[in-house]
């Protein structure tokens, strides 16, 4: 197996460098990807991540302290956005537009695929039905704050009839079956999320400061009362279950452009997370709530706020229907694979066809095969008509979504794309093994014929290349060849200069770390439980 280290400096010829760019933009144009820009990507991704929960972050500042509030918060986005690149890096080894958690599953750990999807769909559906009963809980305070008399009138306070007339804007939303078509409707929800952000930071301006001595700057609430708040931190980041969706329909999806999209994602979250923990716990010191809206007085302001986090909820069903429908299609076309037998496939790594092959209608949901609309439409019916009736007939679901949400968000962040890119980058596998071959094929192609022999190739081919640029830069540091412009190579923003053996330790820490987050959570849980008790 070739050594990267030992690759000779060819590819940091001026011309090498643009037979790589010729190659990449061939890719782009032909390598079967997505229409969403960056931009589209941002937005839907950015609103997966922020939810109500980010009224919660003042209560969860409250038990830590400031300063180890603000470390927390920065550093739960830095692991998820690390998960999040190990998702990127892991999609390389998947031909472009067929990247899920069930393709993963089937090259690494096979037989437990099914396990893995079950638990994404269960995560899915139980957040999306908290998302119903919240409308529910706020709708008929907010109708009653716009006008006293609806306080008279039996169904504007019942709410089921709230649940009911929402579901009429879910449901053709959920319905769309491509991510990048709720970008508009992820703008409205940010907008109502921004509303919120500007109301908490208006009360701080216009509202006497918390007294000091109400105010943790740097002591903190205990082991204890931080651990119970360690979830909410934690779980505010998950977005990983659409993470897939979005490198499907993403057009440019150069390891520049993915990174940019996580950082933005996560930068916009972590500074918005900071921005109300700081602002929300200054305005009431120790004695903030869960939900800050309501410790506000009755004002048209506050409606408005709680009339916000109805459109956000709302619009934010959708986001979960979407991976709860691939993860259900998933496990019902599962089957028990032999792992003794290595999988054929049809195409390379790259997405070069091995055999002469139809062109496959491509679809967003990760499996080569794509959904039929029929089944569709059912299993879309399926998951909303539970749900639906989940909401009605249960009016809090706290204690479950927090076992789930211990469960379910945790390996989703942080244990799966660890084991994944750990499993699926060892040398000695045969994936691994397949990309090294396409590398030492692609090097072996005359820069002539490049762009008509690149032109199916995937992010994997473009992973390569980046290699190759970095392992090309070290050559020439080795020759002596001073370039001002080395460093560049050397510290990439796309983060492709890392060591491969450096990523898979991380990768393997960041599976523990989630293991020790699950353990902690569900022992907070059964404490609560027996505390409550």
């Amino acid at each position: 197996m070739p050594n990267y280290s030992t690759i000779s400096g060819e590819g940091s010829s001026p011309a090498g460098d643009m037979t790589r760019q010729r190659r990449v933009r061939g890719r782009q144009k032909e390598g079967g990807g997505g229409q969403a820009t960056m931009v589209s990507s941002v937005i839907n991704l950015l609103n997966t991540i922020i939810g109500a929960g980010t009224l919660a972050m003042p209560s969860a500042m409250s038990h830590f302290g400031m300063v180890i509030g603000v470390i927390v918060i920065l550093w739960s986005g830095f692991t998820s956005a690390f998960g999040l690149y190990l998702q990127s890096r892991c999609a390389r080894y998947i031909d472009r537009g067929n990247s899920s958690f069930f393709a993963l599953s089937q090259m690494t750990y096979p037989n437990a695929a099914v396990i893995f999807d079950a638990a994404i769909a269960i995560k899915c559906f139980g957040v999306g039905v908290s998302y119903m009963i919240i409308i529910g809980d706020l709708m008929p305070g907010v109708v009653e704050g716009f006008d006293s008399r609806a306080a008279d009138i039996p169904f504007l306070m019942d709410r089921n009839f709230w649940i009911t007339v929402f579901m009429l804007v879910i449901i053709p939303l959920s319905f769309l079956r491509r991510l990048d078509s709720l970008k508009y409707t992820s703008i409205v929800a940010l907008v109502a999320i921004g509303y919120l952000i500007v109301l908490v930071v208006y009360h701080f301006a216009a509202d006497p400061m918390a007294p000091r001595d109400r105010i943790r700057f740097i002591s903190w609430g205990g082991p204890v009362e931080a651990l119970a708040s360690l979830p909410v931190v934690i779980f505010a980041y998950t977005c990983h279950q659409n993470m897939f969706s979005i490198l499907n329909e993403i057009a440019n999806n150069s390891p520049g452009s993915v990174m940019g999209v996580i950082a933005s994602s996560i930068g916009s979250a972590a500074s918005i997370y900071v921005l109300v923990a700081i602002t929300g716990y200054l305005t009431f010191g120790n004695d903030v709530i869960g939900n800050i809206v309501s410790m506000y007085p009755a004002s048209i302001a506050s409606t408005i706020a709680k009339a916000a986090i109805v459109i956000l909820v709302t619009f934010s069903i959708p986001l979960q229907v979407h991976p709860c429908r691939a993860s259900v299609d998933a496990v019902l076309k599962w089957r028990p694979k032999d792992v003794s037998r290595p999988p054929v496939r049809t195409s390379s790594p790259g997405g070069r066809p091995l055999l002469p092959t139809p062109a496959p209608t491509r679809s967003d949901h990760g499996p080569a095969a794509p959904m039929s609309d029929l089944r569709f439409a059912v299993l879309t019916t399926i998951i909303l008509v539970l749900g639906y009736t989940v909401a009605l007939t249960v009016s809090s679901l706290e204690r479950v979504l927090a076992y789930v949400g211990s469960t379910g968000s945790t390996s989703i962040s942080f244990i799966l794309p660890g084991l994944f890119y750990y499993k699926v980058s060892d040398p000695n596998s045969i994936h691994h093994q397949r990309l090294t071959k396409e590398d030492d094929d692609v090097l072996s192609t005359p820069s002539s014929d490049d762009e008509h022999a690149d032109g199916s190739e995937g992010l994997l081919g473009r992973s390569v290349d980046s290699i190759h640029s970095v392992a090309s830069g070290s050559s020439a540091k080795s020759k002596n060849t001073r370039s001002p412009w080395r460093w560049r190579r050397k510290f990439r923003w796309d983060m492709e200069h890392l060591d491969q053996e450096f990523l898979r330790g991380a990768a393997l820490a960041l599976a523990i770390y989630g293991v020790c987050v699950m353990s902690v959570c569900l022992v907070m849980n059964l404490v609560g439980t027996v505390t409550a008790h």
